[in-house]
């Protein structure tokens, strides 16, 4: 009898073993949920919905945005890496959760390498200084003389503590050698709102969340921290040019999914991000945000693994050389 169990127990595990692939060839047979880890209407959000949109094409089934907000993104991560690892729920994660969490989170309840499978860069996002349309200063060099005058005075708006928002103007403020008064939203597209409301004086943003309110005169941005200047703002100087060049900050989305994610499943979901990257439509929609579209060489999962760990050793540095925490 106890023989019997053994061979059918053995039995059982052989087949549910071979069952795997199957489910991966025929993955994904329904509608499949993308954490994204803030509200709707910000970057990643946006980021998402206009990848996801075509990579459900390319699958067949609808991918489905949930936004669960919270401690800076890591809520929502925390969530996907508790979520079955079957394919059917991913996340969107970023620079933020990532890569800055690990050094802003004592308690953080996951592991930006080791808890996920990675999926692939979505898109990249370059930082910009932006102010409420109405605040003094009419240029990089007058804004950080003012805010250094106004240090006591002068607040930011973020994301939440390790959001993106959060962790580059710490980084600008640490430059500045200021510690101004930051003001957290649940997410960036609600404390866009309150800067074009004029509730708050800056705050660092990714483009994708800026061009439409830059463009309609709501807000006025100061400089975009890269190297060159972006096609989607070409008369919006670099940081270089507006006489700021230590301050150089670009962020990232990225696909990733819960540990032990089927490779099968893994690469089929690379494989239909890659190919959404490739779509002429879905290209323009990230461009005229002012999107870094990744190149072959840096979509996957094997780039994007390299790229969580060289962010991690980038960034926890300046976050703990500034002192900053979230108990």
């Amino acid at each position: 009898m106890t023989v019997f169990r053994r061979l059918t127990g053995l039995l059982a595990g052989v087949l549910a073993l071979a069952a795997i692939p199957a489910a991966a060839q025929d993955y994904p047979t329904r509608p499949v949920t993308v954490i994204v880890p803030f509200a709707a209407g910000g970057p990643t959000d946006v980021i998402a919905r206009i990848v996801t949109d075509n990579m459900a094409k390319s699958l067949g089934q609808s991918f489905v945005i949930e936004n669960v907000v919270g401690a800076g993104g890591t809520t929502g991560i925390t969530r996907a890496k508790r979520a079955r690892n079957d394919g059917y729920t991913i996340a969107m994660g970023h620079l933020g959760t990532q890569a800055a969490a690990p050094a802003l989170y004592p308690n953080l309840q996951y592991d930006p390498v080791n808890d996920f499978e990675p999926i692939g860069l979505a898109a990249g996002t370059p930082i910009l200084i932006l102010a409420k349309k109405d605040l003094p200063p009419k240029d990089l060099k007058e804004f950080a003389a003012y805010a250094k005058q106004n240090a006591d005075k002068i607040n930011f708006a973020h994301a939440g503590v390790g959001s993106v928002s959060f962790t580059t103007c710490l980084l600008l403020n640490h430059i500045l050698g200021i510690k101004p008064t930051s003001i957290p939203y649940q997410g960036t597209g609600p404390s866009m709102n309150a800067l074009v409301g004029g509730q708050v004086d800056a705050m660092c943003d990714q483009i994708v969340n800026a061009v439409p309110q830059i463009k309609g005169g709501t807000i006025k941005a100061y400089a975009i921290a890269t190297e060159e200047r972006n096609p989607a703002l070409p008369d919006l100087p670099t940081t270089k040019e507006a006489g700021l060049p230590e301050f150089q900050a670009s962020a990232w989305n990225a696909l990733i999914a819960p540990k032990g994610t089927p490779k099968a499943i893994v690469d089929k979901l690379s494989d239909a991000l890659s190919k959404a990257l490739d779509d002429e439509a879905t290209r323009k929609r990230l461009l005229e945000l002012g999107s870094d579209i990744p190149g072959k060489d840096r979509r996957g999962g094997a780039p994007l693994a390299a790229l969580v760990k060289s962010e991690i050793a980038k960034w926890g540095p300046v976050i703990k050389a500034a002192g900053a925490t979230a108990n």
